[in-house]
């Protein structure tokens, strides 16, 4: 285990190294280079009123979760960061297959299981590679001394690809786990029902298949998406996750059992029989490249990596706007306790990363309004 120093806006960090990330932008891919590339974030970031730095030297982390005050953090390249009373150590992560290094691919998603004060076990979603090609797989995983271990397999050979492997884990409020999945760069896949790719998966703990899932001998909970990477909940039940267009027309949608949400052949504003269009879209000509989501209040709160902002959007009036913005690419959102925690993306080979990127931060919900 490895201790990496962190703390608040008045505290003196210092700096660990990151390891390099070879990821980089493709035409079809909407996680493009963040618009912010010649802005100095550090003079930014002093300028958001009530913004602290709870964590930096992050190395491209994606998922943020939080047990009473102590945040875990995963970083892409492997490994999982321990943040609490101003203090960070990263804990080494022991995985039956080595992560892969490929663009967008990596420790991806993360959830702690229910009873992780006493089980010291979460749920995990990453990307290997083998003799039969690349490959995303959920596992779970044990914490013993200070070291994650993989424990045991839930669900295997979910499509990678060059591209678009979704990622995000979440434990519905019917106990079950989530998982959204990408097209894997294979946009036909989408509308295949026997493929993984595409999806929102649902699963027991266990990693058995729940018998009210649309089909009761499939993990698809939802699918026609091209890379969801956002899942919450509403405290009415309501279920939305956000997605990636192609290029633009990215989304945000209600999700419900057994839909069909269009990617490839509808997406954005399009309209056609049988097939869900969002509720929120960025149009044609503007890109969000949106990733985790926080529900709070009849508000939804959407990190944008492409729009380098986190968006608030109000159920309410429909309207949608940044809350914070010139910090360079979001990843991922939380809400605990009127505090809004977001995680920067700037080393992830799409950014321009400052001095301490990335970092872990937190502000007060009503310094938003």
């Amino acid at each position: 285990m490895k201790k990496i120093l962190s703390g608040h806006l008045i505290g003196l960090l210092f700096l660990i190294g990151c390891s390099p990330n070879d990821e980089q932008p493709s035409p079809g891919s909407n996680e493009n280079t963040s618009d912010n590339a010649g802005d100095s974030q550090e003079e930014l970031n002093l300028s958001i009123e009530g913004l602290e730095v709870i964590a930096e030297n992050l190395d491209v982390p994606w998922s943020i979760e939080q047990i009473e005050d102590t945040f875990y953090v995963t970083e892409r390249t492997g490994s999982i960061v321990r943040i609490e009373n101003g203090e960070a150590e990263r804990q080494d992560v022991e995985l039956e297959h080595e992560v892969s290094t490929a663009s967008e691919a990596g420790l991806l998603g993360f959830v702690l299981a229910p009873d992780f004060s006493e089980s010291n076990q979460a749920y995990a979603y990453y990307t290997y590679e083998n003799s039969d090609g690349q490959f995303n797989r959920i596992v779970t995983l044990q914490l013993e001394d200070d070291v994650w271990r993989e424990d045991d397999l839930l669900l295997d050979q979910i499509p990678s690809g060059t591209y678009h492997h979704g990622g995000r884990l979440k434990i519905g409020p019917d106990k079950l786990l989530y998982a959204t999945a990408g097209d894997a760069s294979e946009r036909e896949i989408a509308q295949d029902l026997d493929s993984l790719g595409g999806k929102i998966l649902r699963m027991n703990l266990d990693g058995s298949i729940p018998v009210d899932n649309p089909s009761p001998d499939s993990y698809v909970y939802s699918y026609g998406h091209r890379n969801p990477q956002g899942v919450t909940w509403a405290d009415d039940g309501t279920m939305y996750a956000s997605e990636h267009g192609d290029n633009a027309n990215d989304e945000v949608n209600i999700i419900e059992a057994g839909e069909n949400y269009g990617w490839p052949v509808i997406e954005g504003e399009e309209e056609q029989e049988g097939m869900i269009s969002p509720l929120y879209t960025s149009g044609n000509e503007e890109t969000w490249a949106p990733s985790g989501m926080a529900y709070d209040e009849g508000k939804l709160y959407v990190a944008a990596l492409r729009g380098s902002a986190v968006l608030e959007f109000d159920m309410e009036s429909g309207e949608h706007h940044e809350v914070i913005s010139d910090l360079g690419r979001i990843r991922d959102v939380r809400i605990d306790d009127n505090y809004l925690y977001f995680v920067s993306n700037n080393g992830d080979g799409r950014g321009t990363p400052d001095n301490n990127d990335d970092k872990l931060y937190r502000i007060l919900l009503s310094e938003l309004e």
